[in-house]
């Protein structure tokens, strides 16, 4: 099972590093490798794209949440309804995603809906 997965995540790495790319330097495609090989974050890996998510646990609530995507975006959207099977599976009761201004356009149109804005700053 785990070369299995080692073996996906390898077919993927161009869309992952590509979607690293957005993170702000938080993490490494190894990083990725090593968390989904723990199983703190899950693998969703189709012919032409691929999404990572990960369960976040507040004091009252667990989010299913889209770390990152990459590659074709009907791809991506067809991740979605597993994806939240398996956050209720894990309890989780929301789904959610931080990403480009562009996913906003694209996502509206499949139920979400804008929550709150992330922004940035670099502490020097």
């Amino acid at each position: 099972q785990i070369m299995n997965t080692i073996d996906e995540l390898n077919r993927c790495k161009d869309w992952i590093e590509d979607a690293l790319g957005y993170a702000n330097g938080t993490h490494t495609y190894d990083d990725i490798v090593k968390c989904v090989i723990e199983g703190t974050m899950q693998l969703w890996a189709g012919e032409t794209g691929c999404a990572i998510t990960e369960v976040i646990r507040f004091p009252r609530k667990k989010v299913i949440h889209v770390f990152l995507a990459g590659g074709e975006m009907d791809q991506i959207i067809d991740f979605e309804e597993s994806a939240m099977e398996f956050g209720r599976m894990n309890e989780c009761t929301t789904m959610t995603i931080a990403g480009r201004k562009g996913w906003t356009k694209v996502l509206n149109k499949h139920g979400w809906a804008d929550s709150f804005a992330v922004m940035s700053k670099e502490i020097c």
